[in-house]
């Protein structure tokens, strides 16, 4: 009986789901999720930041990040917002409360959480077992890149975002997640901020044994330290893949490619 009420109820979720009919997505990482999970039919209208995935080229926009047009997002009659925190300013996600347009609201900090987090947006665009598969695969692809890359002792390593002023990732930022499938072990984890600032010092106290940027001149840059230790190792290693600041079912594959730039050996 048990078996057959919970059979129920899943149908009973999956008709709700299935409504949906007119998405708006309120981030690139959430529109390209929705793309992973072959569900661009749905969707209505997408934030713009950066270039667009081709399957999304046509689409109306409803702002770019941090300033969403809230006039074009009503014109297109949502009945779900697929929303990111961080890619709408407080007081217009204020708004966007009072017009009780269903929402689900993705915020994830690892890598586990993205892939529950897609498993979860399936099911609100009425397709569950599109999401139940991709996370599965996400999942197993996971696995294996911590197996591969599994250090006793992890590497310590310092993710530079930007030099003027300098800037890392906190211990709750999903790419410090993806250090720790890579073997490593993010330097400034104990800082909460997603994207703190941080001092030269601190890095020189810390000494990390690789630093990575995604500009060679940044890297060029440590060298004036060669007390550091990923100076003295000569490991400044770049990392040229953008997938990483998209939090997405391509984040897998731009974390396998990062675990190759700090650890080509294995």
């Amino acid at each position: 009986m048990c078996r057959i009420g919970l059979a129920v109820l899943l149908l009973a979720v999956s008709g709700l789901a299935s409504a949906v009919e007119r998405v708006v997505s309120l981030a690139p990482s959430l529109s390209e999720i929705v793309v992973e999970l072959g569900s661009t039919d749905l969707l209505v209208g997408v934030l713009d930041a950066g270039d667009r995935p081709a399957e999304l080229k046509d689409l109306p926009s409803v702002g770019r990040y941090g300033q969403l047009d809230m006039e074009r997002l009503l014109s297109l009659k949502p009945d779900l917002l697929l929303l990111w925190p961080a890619s709408v300013g407080p007081a217009q996600r204020e708004q966007l409360k009072r017009l009780n347009i269903p929402t689900y609201v993705a915020d994830s900090h690892n890598l586990e959480q993205l892939t529950a987090q897609i498993e979860t947006i399936a099911l609100q665009l009425g397709r569950p077992e599109r999401g139940i598969a991709l996370a599965s695969d996400l999942r197993q692809r996971l696995d294996a890149l911590r197996q591969r890359y599994r250090r006793d002792e992890p590497l310590r390593v310092f993710y530079q975002v930007w030099d003027r002023p300098l800037y890392t990732v906190g211990g709750g930022q999903i790419i410090s997640d993806a250090l720790q499938v890579c073997g490593a072990r993010n330097v400034f984890a104990d800082l909460t901020l997603p994207a703190p600032q941080v001092s030269v010092e601190a890095v020189l106290q810390r000494n990390p044994e690789v630093i990575l940027a995604s500009d060679q001149a940044q890297l060029e840059a440590w060298k004036a330290w060669p007390q550091v230790a990923a100076v003295a190792q000569g490991q400044l290693r770049l990392v040229t893949d953008k997938g990483l600041e998209r939090p997405s079912g391509q984040m897998i594959e731009a974390t396998a490619k990062l675990c190759q730039v700090i650890a080509p050996d294995r």
